[in-house]
């Protein structure tokens, strides 16, 4: 029974980790953390398995990302949530696919561990904030502070986002079109003003240490980076919600390109080239809450 339950309820489990964390490989450690305690509960004092759960696997989301967050600050140059592979079925739950962006994952990623977990919890599953102050070991007092904190932090950087338009796989091969041949202007009417870029290689590939704004410069960039990229194949996938370019050198995943596009024009375009965060770039994930 312990198994089929936990599996059950494992698209939650997993959005609820993920999230939390920003990786696929910590998330599947919390969620293996979480199924080791839940194997030696009494499942005849648990009214609730998808609550009792739930908490589990935040509270361990928690502790690991208090354990792992030191690290990130000695990355090496732009950090990027590793992505994960979405179906379609996940934009019909429009503000699940919204928090699983990679423009709110990095927003998530600028919070204190507390602070991330708290938002996390109340504003995308809905956890009542008391249940949040037993998660954390902290007060309702503080945790309704952090809560308002968090919220305010969020929505003062949060970028807006849409469901991909029907045409975004045309937008995306313009782009890759245009880069291959050189061709600025059209690139800089595929691009808003203020795009941004980012490249996360983690020091382990190359890539541009800090972001790039604007749209001749990131267009200028992505030129120069198609000009001495090697012959790859391109396979168009979604990944956090967002239209995404699956580059392969053979069978290897060379780099995975994630578009934001609103209204049929980029906003975003996020590169993970750091081989660590590619494992699972094309491993379809369900996720639910």
């Amino acid at each position: 029974m312990s198994d089929s339950v936990f599996v059950d309820h494992r698209p939650l489990l997993f959005a609820i980790a993920y999230e939390i964390v920003g990786t696929v490989v910590d998330a599947e450690d919390v969620l293996q953390e979480s199924y080791l305690r839940w194997r030696d509960v009494d499942r005849a004092s648990v009214a609730q398995p998808r609550n009792y759960l739930a908490r589990i696997v935040a509270r361990q989301a928690l502790n690991h990302l208090r354990t792992i967050h030191r690290r990130r600050e000695n990355y090496v140059g732009s950090w990027l949530p590793e992505p994960v592979a979405t179906g379609p079925a996940l934009t019909d739950d429009a503000g699940l696919a919204a928090s699983v962006s990679m423009a709110m994952m990095i927003v998530l990623e600028s919070l204190t561990p507390d602070e991330r977990a708290v938002f996390v919890l109340h504003n995308v599953f809905g956890f009542a904030l008391t249940e949040i102050a037993e998660i954390t070991g902290k007060s309702d007092a503080a945790v309704r502070q952090i809560a308002h904190r968090s919220r305010a932090h969020v929505h003062a950087r949060r970028r807006r986002f849409e469901p991909e338009p029907e045409l975004a796989e045309q937008v995306v091969t313009n782009f890759l079109v245009a880069a291959h041949t050189g061709d600025l202007q059209s690139l800089m009417d595929l691009l808003a003003p203020d795009v941004v870029q980012i490249s996360d290689g983690g020091g382990k590939a190359a890539a541009a240490r800090r972001p790039i704004t604007g749209a001749r410069a990131v267009g200028q960039f992505c030129i120069g980076v198609a000009r001495t990229a090697p012959a790859l194949r391109v396979e168009f996938i979604r990944c956090n919600a967002m239209p995404a370019a699956l580059f392969r050198d053979g069978d290897a995943v060379h780099q995975l390109l994630l578009f934001e596009i609103v209204d049929a024009r980029i906003h975003g375009i996020y590169a993970v080239r750091n081989p660590d965060k590619l494992g699972n770039a094309n491993h379809l994930r369900e996720l639910l809450r």
